[in-house]
């Protein structure tokens, strides 16, 4: 490429003519664009973006990632020609992450780009400001904004989803029907999965949580929000619905619920433990198990519903063979539920406030180092989204990232136990949800449980407004009995944030 050309595009770049770079660059055969024409290309429109507000600027931030990304193959070589092509490579993905609500993804990125340009001020604030992000989310815009309209969205292009699923051709127009309602949930929703469809009476839209239960509180209360106007022609559900006399075809074959045979215990808080074999999927097993255990989960939803397939199922294995004992087929499955497993529960099985709501008692060995970090004191607590948990204690971000998108924000409160009798332990943190709830109002937090640790107390919550739940949390603790208090999000890897400090300044 001529020394001209990209004196040209410098030139556009200070004046702000993004656009003019663009045009010029995507003028060219595609087989020109080398490295250094890719990253100016990339650069123009996360520049362009930044002149945009959300949710416009988001397509142009991801249009440069998708420029970017390619080219890490060619960063070693593009390094020997121009030493500063580490720095203006990491810093530009970064940059676009940045803007995308991923600033975890952002960080490293940022990191390396320091690293290759020591000292490098700009990268530096960009990494403070990434830190202060994943700490304290305040600078998404939170999930209970989001859902308002995404909402309002929905209520005003619901006409034009209806008349594509009226089309004859409807088969024809599923692209579109996807893309259009996929568009629609967007303000809501980086990425959700959902199906459509129509019962005889009304419109269907399915929201699928996809065995997520993180993802399954942020479905109910999205739903729970549905505007009632809407409600009059669409049925807004959560999860897919049982189905019966379902079949599944897999190469040409059939199978259906009573092809599979169940070995069903019940465990532990109305839990089951089931081991299944299919005579028609055993050949499979050698070939793609993860195929199998995929199609099994498919059929599990169809028989006892997706969310309480969620709510049940504490362990699941496919056998390659059939075992000895009494069994039952993948259709009986629900009424041994609804008789033996959980009689008062199962009507409202598939309720999705309420299948998040099954809670699960763990135990956990305090730590005995003098420098432990948060929940490591924790030997006892309960929780109906052990996931987060589990996440946060193995540094395992990947709820977190997804949420965070989302505007949603999962934490917990922690506070010191000195003083505090040990019969008044659990009344304690029961008093601050409901004085923190109350403060809030409907729709601010969810809470999911709690811990207690030799030295702390943790309240743990899915936070769909941040700022408001603080605000609330700052007030309730001011006149709790405890010396101070603080906020952290599940990342392990971050920050908490004070919210009540000593009365000599020392938490």
């Amino acid at each position: 490429m001529s020394r001209e050309f990209l004196d040209q595009l410098e030139q556009w770049n200070r004046e702000d003519k993004y656009q003019e770079i663009i045009d010029a660059i995507q003028a060219l055969p595609q087989e020109e664009w080398d490295f250094a024409l890719t990253s100016a290309l990339a650069r123009a429109y996360n520049n362009l973006a930044r002149d945009l507000m959300p949710p416009e600027d988001r397509p142009l931030y991801q249009r440069a990632l998708d420029l970017l990304l390619p080219l890490e193959d060619q960063l070693e070589e593009a390094v020997k020609q121009d030493p500063d092509a580490a720095h203006t490579w990491h810093f530009r993905v970064a940059y676009a992450y940045f803007y995308l609500d991923q600033e975890s993804l952002a960080l490293p990125h940022f990191e390396k780009a320091l690293e290759a340009r020591p000292g490098d001020e700009d990268t530096q604030e960009f990494i403070n400001g990434c830190q202060r992000s994943l700490a304290l989310p305040l600078g998404v815009k939170p999930f209970r904004v989001r859902t308002e309209e995404a909402w309002a969205a929905f209520l005003e292009g619901e006409v034009e989803l209806r008349a594509l699923m009226d089309r004859e051709d409807r088969e024809a127009a599923g692209g579109e029907l996807i893309a259009r309602c996929t568009e629609l949930l967007s303000p809501a929703f980086c990425d959700v999965a959902f199906e459509l469809g129509h019962n005889g009476e009304k419109y269907e839209l399915i929201l699928v949580p996809e065995g997520d239960r993180t993802r399954l509180f942020q479905l109910a209360y999205f739903q729970k929000h549905a505007p009632r106007e809407l409600l009059e022609k669409w049925n807004i559900l959560v999860g897919r619905t049982r189905t019966s006399g379902f079949t599944l075809r897999m190469g040409g074959q059939d199978v259906s619920l009573e092809d599979v045979q169940v070995w069903a215990e019940k465990t532990g808080d109305s839990g089951l433990g089931l081991e299944l074999y299919c005579e028609k999927l055993a050949p499979l097993m050698e070939e793609n198990e993860n195929q199998v255990y995929h199609m099994i989960y498919i059929l599990l939803d169809q028989a006892l519903g997706e969310l309480a397939a969620m709510r049940y199922v504490d362990y699941l294995d496919v056998l390659k063979a059939p075992q000895a004992g009494e069994c039952i087929t993948l259709d009986q499955l629900a009424d041994f539920v609804a008789t033996g497993v959980d009689p008062e529960g199962w009507p409202q099985a598939n309720d999705p406030e309420l299948a998040g709501r099954r809670y699960t008692a763990y135990e956990g060995k305090p730590s005995e180092e003098e420098d432990w970090p948060l929940r490591a004191d924790v030997y006892v607590g309960v929780s109906c989204c052990v996931s987060l948990i589990k996440a946060y204690l193995q540094g395992d971000d990947c709820f977190m990232d997804r949420l965070h998108r989302d505007g949603v924000v999962p934490g917990f409160f922690y506070y010191p136990l000195e003083g505090i009798g040990r019969d008044d332990i659990l009344d304690l943190r029961d008093q601050l949800e409901q004085a923190i709830q109350a403060r809030c109002g409907e729709g601010i937090v969810t809470f999911t449980g709690g811990a207690t640790g030799t030295e702390l107390g943790y309240l743990d919550f899915i936070a769909w407004d941040l700022q408001v739940l603080l605000d609330s949390a700052v007030e309730v603790f001011a006149g709790a009995p405890v010396k101070w208090a603080a906020f952290h999000t599940f990342r392990f890897n971050t920050s908490g944030i004070s919210l009540k400090a000593e009365a000599d300044g020392q938490q």
